[in-house]
């Protein structure tokens, strides 16, 4: 059997940085896709927000190869990076692609759905997932043609064709895959893609460590820490592909996701006990998180929102 990947490798070979605007000139595609463990690869995104020059990659694309057929995670930003990802899986494998899942509603996931739907390949989504994109699909394609210009040529917005609610069992070539909505996290739809034979979870936008993790008008901080501490944790994966970043462990990202929302309700709680205001939150102390990416355009957005919510809890 092939030896798994050391991760330090690929920290040090598929870095991904919001300082460096394309690591792959060759293709559409941010970065090359590298395989983790034996036949589970990943495209690494940018970990910068989207830009013409990095497409729009600036989340991970990942994919299973099964024996009897590819499963893809996440449509991509725009149809030229769903080519490009499906030229990348063409020099792998002769296998066909016989799913794609959208990890959320969001345009990274889903609006590269247009070329899976062209090759007629089942799209997966979670219904909440499938109801953002029916309501919000056509503003965010056009927020993603501001950025992209020509290379958003040929994407439009493609529903999901299969829905799901809790969870999806899908079982292909040599592996058993369980597609699962553990709850309310970062935004409408989150999945997380289980390995448990292979103690593999593809986390979506559960799980950050290289970059600040957003959080929306939509995301409720309470209730992701609460589906992290009751579904995620429990799963007790080896391996981790955040939705952006290089992939890691669970202690990592449990470090930069699930610990920084509690610290970050943490200062603010303090700062409301203390008669604090809203013009004072966004600038409560989030100093342990400096170092990581978006940090300076997400950190007081971050405390504003948390501030919104706490007030009247």
């Amino acid at each position: 059997m092939r030896s798994l990947i050391p991760f330090f490798l690929l920290t040090s070979q598929a870095i991904a940085s919001e300082d460096i605007a394309d690591q792959y000139p060759g293709s559409a595609l941010y970065s090359k896709p590298i395989e983790v463990i034996p036949n589970v690869w990943s495209a690494i995104g940018a970990t910068a927000p989207p830009t013409y020059e990095n497409s729009g990659h600036n989340n991970n694309l990942s994919f299973v190869v099964t024996g009897d057929g590819v499963i893809v995670v996440n449509g991509g930003a725009a149809y030229i990076l769903a080519k490009a990802l499906h030229d990348e899986i063409r020099v792998i494998t002769d296998q066909p692609v016989k799913l794609v899942i959208n990890e959320n509603g969001q345009g990274h996931a889903m609006l590269g759905n247009s070329y899976w739907a062209e090759q007629g390949v089942p799209i997966l989504a979670h219904v909440d997932a499938a109801h953002e994109i029916d309501a919000r699909g056509g503003s965010i394609l056009e927020g993603m043609k501001r950025y992209n210009r020509d290379k958003a040529e040929g994407t439009s917005v493609a529903r999901p064709t299969l829905t799901f609610e809790d969870k999806h069992i899908v079982e292909m070539g040599a592996y058993y895959i369980e597609v699962l909505h553990l709850g309310p996290a970062h935004g409408p739809g989150d999945i997380q893609v289980w390995l448990p034979e292979q103690s593999l979870v593809i986390a979506g936008d559960m799980a950050f460590h290289q970059r600040m993790l957003p959080i929306f008008e939509d995301t409720i901080v309470y209730d992701w820490i609460e589906t992290w501490e009751t579904g995620f944790e429990p799963l007790n994966a080896t391996y981790v592909i955040p939705g952006h970043g290089t992939p890691t462990n669970m202690d990592q990202v449990r470090r930069y996701t699930r610990d920084y929302l509690v610290y970050l309700r943490e200062k603010v709680g303090k700062h409301l006990d203390a008669g604090g205001d809203l013009a004072d939150a966004y600038y409560v102390d989030q100093s342990p998180y400096r170092l990581l990416d978006t940090f300076e355009e997400l950190a007081t957005k971050n405390a504003g929102r948390v501030y919104e919510q706490m007030e009247f809890e």
